[in-house]
């Protein structure tokens, strides 16, 4: 886990961040946040709870009564700071547990009378019924988008964090190579998910792995012209494609991988998107380093299509780090056109190159740390199309 130092540290940052808005309070719904300044860590979020952050002094915790109770397994949270809503308030028409969250935080001060209070508005955990009971208690005309204030600190990973990601990274690694062996004709798909799903969480030998913030994917046959889809009971069968997107995750940390497996021979049409996208990886992973802009990152990558006439209508990545269901994405920078982001030291990316057309898709990522140095991959997987039963 981090020092106590470390998450003091992550604290601060986020107050200074809120200095420049000049915010009173912040209230912090999404769980991926409230793991990275206080370590709470528990699958309670589908009831509404919260760590409100005052401009000056210590976060406090509200969540449903049983939950709080696990608040001080692991977490950076002492009893005071810790708050039980009555469980006579979950799952109410006619009652809302922000409301008793707003009442017991304006009670010890930490919403104050004046001054804006700033909401997670896109955070996936935090309800329009939220945001009406806490508007109702402190004036919607207070209330503002923190606009992904903490998920901007975030980007600049620790060494502890960056360690986290690594050890995701080995872990991902095992889990892609079970997929990759298990896919076979025959098998049925969700045998091949249970495959991989062990090795996520069996890990490896100096880590134990953690639940995926998503679960594998494995567009198969027609349905790997589009990205996204889950498994189902049928059988894998010779003569198709299947694309595969997982990750490995270390104490909350993420390092997510695609990769694609042919059953049989290819089509040229595949076996050509597979080489120009191998290349446009290349030319991605060549360039990434401090001071290059997501956009430029991007416009790499296009340059390389389009020598084939080929086009990726989509980003080609974005920010990762501590993920929770549903989404392992931090909702920052996208390498994307238009992006002017520049990279730093410490920020870490999942570089997806899908690609999707009727009855077939190729996809190929990695997850990277940018370095001094360049681009770190944080897995150990062949990036070629993998070919099997010819």
């Amino acid at each position: 886990m981090p020092s106590v130092a470390e998450y003091r540290d992550r604290v601060q940052r986020v107050q200074a961040a809120m200095a420049t808005r000049s915010l009173a309070a912040l209230v912090v719904a999404d769980p991926a946040n409230i793991y990275y300044l206080v370590g709470y860590d528990a699958w309670s979020f589908y009831t509404p709870q919260c760590l409100i952050v005052p401009a000056v002094g210590d976060p406090h915790f509200f969540a449903r009564t049983m939950d709080a109770a696990g608040a001080r397994f692991g977490a950076d949270l002492g009893p005071e700071r810790v708050h039980g809503y009555p469980e006579e308030l979950v799952h109410r028409p006619d009652r809302h547990p922000y409301q008793w969250i707003c009442q017991r935080a304006k009670e010890i001060g930490l919403l104050p009378d004046d001054g804006q209070i700033a909401v997670e508005a896109d955070a996936h955990f935090f309800s329009v019924r939220g945001y009406l009971a806490l508007a109702e208690l402190c004036g919607a005309d207070r209330l503002i988008d923190s606009a992904e204030l903490i998920n901007w600190v975030r980007v600049i990973k620790s060494d502890y964090e960056q360690d986290q990601l690594r050890r995701a990274g080995r872990i991902c690694s095992v889990a892609m190579a079970t997929a990759l062996d298990v896919i076979e004709p025959g098998v049925r798909q969700c045998d091949a998910v249970a495959a991989i799903s062990s090795a996520q969480i069996a890990g490896v030998d100096d880590q134990g792995g953690d639940y995926p913030a998503i679960v594998p994917l494995l567009p198969t046959g027609a349905g790997a012209g589009v990205p996204h889809l889950t498994w189902t009971g049928d059988r894998f069968v010779g003569g198709e494609v299947t694309t595969i997107e997982l990750t490995g995750v270390s104490r909350r940390y993420h390092a997510p991988l695609a990769r694609t497996v042919m059953l049989g021979r290819p089509p040229r049409r595949l076996s050509l998107v597979a080489g120009v996208v191998g290349d446009g990886m290349a030319a991605v992973l060549e360039l990434i380093k401090p001071g290059v802009t997501a956009d430029e990152v991007h416009a790499a990558f296009d340059a390389v299509l389009a020598r084939h006439q080929l086009i990726k209508e989509s980003r080609l990545g974005y920010s990762i780090g501590i993920g929770y269901p549903p989404d392992w994405g931090e909702r920052t920078i996208s390498l994307r056109t238009g992006d002017q982001t520049q990279l730093r030291s410490k920020m870490a990316f999942h570089v997806i190159a899908g690609m999707w057309a009727d009855g077939w898709g190729y996809e190929l990522s990695e997850s990277i740390l940018v370095t001094d140095a360049g681009a770190e991959r944080l897995t150990d997987v062949d990036q070629v199309l993998r070919v099997k039963g010819r």
